[in-house]
């Protein structure tokens, strides 16, 4: 585990990493998480009843859309090429709520991490800005990098 912040340069600013003498390895990276919301909120969403439309289609595409724009939102992430971005948004009614889990893979010097949890997170505020009116009491949680594979720094597990 690295004992510094790889963000800062040598006076302690912030910096872009320089990427520049790693190899390219095949990285990958799969982040979760979830919408609670109320039972009723969820049925209307398993039932297409949302006036602004396909919640679960519109929030998937939200989600891959984010994860390719990921270096314009988060000012020190490197532009990289996606070779995958999968969006997965699952109804469960144990939370009551939805589980949305993005997984990015790349061939790249840098890995795809940030990549995922944007998807995911994108995802969620979409699912909240399209059930909002039916329910303005869902709560979005448990944002989380689940994978990392490939780079340097080691595999991830964390679920």
């Amino acid at each position: 585990m690295m004992n510094t912040l790889s963000h800062l340069d040598k006076t302690g600013r912030a910096s872009m990493v320089d990427v520049s003498e790693k190899p390219m390895t095949a990285r990958k990276a799969i982040a979760r998480g979830e919408v609670l919301m109320k039972q009723e909120t969820l049925d209307l969403i398993r039932a297409g009843a949302m006036k602004k439309g396909d919640v679960l289609t519109v929030a998937q595409i939200a989600g891959i859309q984010a994860a390719k724009q990921t270096s314009s939102l988060i000012p020190l992430c490197h532009p990289l090429p996606l070779d995958q971005i999968h969006v997965d948004i699952l109804l469960k009614d144990q939370l009551p709520g939805v589980e949305i889990t993005a997984m990015v893979t790349t061939n790249a010097k840098t890995g795809v991490e940030m990549e995922a949890l944007t998807a995911v997170s994108v995802a969620a505020l979409t699912i909240y800005d399209m059930a909002k009116a039916a329910e303005k009491t869902m709560r979005i949680q448990n944002i989380r990098l689940v994978e990392k594979t490939g780079g340097t720094s080691g595999d991830v597990m964390n679920e």
